[in-house]
């Protein structure tokens, strides 16, 4: 059975950083990633890892979001450096075998970063 954790959310100041995990179970994904949804907005893209670390950003958090994995631990984070108030969200993590397959979501950990 699939399963995806996420941890590391909160509340935060503008500037400050925060890190996100996320801890796959029940198979090993080529592709990995983060989206965020703010209330009132559709679901984006933040970043995706494949499994040979080739990475994709958004033009939002690019060169502020690090997005990396560590395969022993099947784990995929994000860390967040210079946070601003519109990167408040809720982040999901998403996996996939390869493009074109079915997505799987991570319940969503809550980012909060105040002004």
């Amino acid at each position: 059975q699939v399963q995806l954790v996420e941890s590391g959310g909160g509340l935060v100041q503008a500037g400050e950083s925060l890190r996100l995990s996320c801890k796959a179970s029940g198979s090993i994904f080529n592709i990995m990633g983060w989206y965020r949804q703010a209330p009132g907005k559709k679901r984006e893209l933040v970043a995706t890892i494949t499994v040979g670390s080739i990475t994709n950003y958004a033009d939002s958090v690019e060169g502020r979001f690090t997005i990396s994995r560590d395969h022993a631990k099947n784990t995929v984070y994000l860390q967040m450096n210079s946070l601003k108030p519109e990167d408040t969200a809720v982040y999901y993590c998403t996996a996939k075998f390869g493009i074109g397959t079915r997505d799987y979501w991570g319940q969503g950990t809550q980012v909060t970063v105040s002004s």
